[in-house]
């Protein structure tokens, strides 16, 4: 069985609490980036490939873009582990995992690459777990896992794993996606953000279209980082004024989209961004 793994944008977040137990609350709206990658109107990759097949014993491997971590670290190990304690009735699979999404890029592709095989290996089981009972499992993987086991637009309460799908359809929009040389831990990203309720709720802005969003639906974590990490900022006014209706840091970055009515708009807009990582994405 192979797998296609899309990543994720947060088209908003806000931090609107810290809680007791030392984390946060946010909220935020997920959407699925990349589905239509590899296909005749957008042929250019943005995905990671999963490949799970019977063997005689469990194996991983891993090729394309290093993964720099010890297995019971990574993700797609974790997740078989996982799986397996909730189902100890597992076969033995060989899991191959091709790595092709940037990495600390704010586009959850680490947890994409571990809710895919939750839900490989729950095929490949007969399904014995609900999509609900799948999100669960995916929750001890970590806060955004749940979501790409529904894989739909979603509006997201707690740490993200409160979700609940939207009715929000970007279909023929174009998103430009630019990725700068710079890595942000968690802990660099929440270190200097002041949580409070939003000036404009992410529910209501989101009934406005996209070419409206800006200035309504932000990201708080841009009020810190943007400080600190220049180059994000830059690449985000660069994007406004090279025709994005729409522009925002997904995530805690270090990722910067912009949303484009147009594949020649958001081409033209890629090119002042040779600089960079930069990739094209229907939505």
């Amino acid at each position: 069985m192979i797998k296609f793994v899309n990543a994720k944008l947060n088209l908003g977040l806000n931090i609107v609490r810290k809680r007791d137990d030392g984390y946060h609350d946010l909220e935020t709206l997920f959407y699925p980036v990349g589905l239509h990658n590899g296909t005749p109107e957008n042929p250019e990759p943005f995905c990671d490939i999963l490949e799970i097949i019977p063997a005689e014993k469990t194996e991983f491997r891993f090729e394309g873009r290093n993964v720099d971590c010890p297995l019971e670290k990574n993700l797609v190990y974790k997740a078989w582990k996982v799986f397996k304690e909730s189902y100890p009735e597992l076969g033995e699979y060989l899991i191959t995992l091709e790595k092709h999404l940037p990495d600390g890029a704010g586009l959850g592709g680490g947890s994409a690459d571990a809710s895919g095989v939750l839900c490989m290996l729950n095929e490949l089981c007969g399904f014995p777990f609900s999509k609900e009972g799948l999100a669960k499992i995916a929750l001890k993987l970590g806060a955004d896992c749940p979501f790409f086991i529904y894989n739909c637009p979603c509006y997201a309460e707690g740490v993200g794993e409160r979700l609940v799908p939207v009715d929000l359809d970007l279909s023929g929009w174009w998103c430009l996606l630019v990725k700068p040389e710079v890595s942000i831990s968690t802990k660099e990203a929440f270190a200097g953000v002041t949580p409070c309720k939003p000036i404009f709720s992410l529910k209501e802005t989101i009934k406005l279209s996209p070419d409206q969003w800006q200035g309504k639906m932000v990201n708080d974590f841009e009020g810190s980082l943007f400080p600190n990490h220049s180059i994000l900022k830059d690449i985000k006014d660069r994007m406004l004024e090279n025709g994005a209706l729409y522009a925002s840091m997904s995530g805690s970055g270090s990722t910067v989209f912009g949303l484009f009515r147009s594949k020649e708009d958001a081409d033209k807009a890629r090119h002042v961004f040779n600089d960079h990582y930069a990739t094209l994405c229907l939505l």
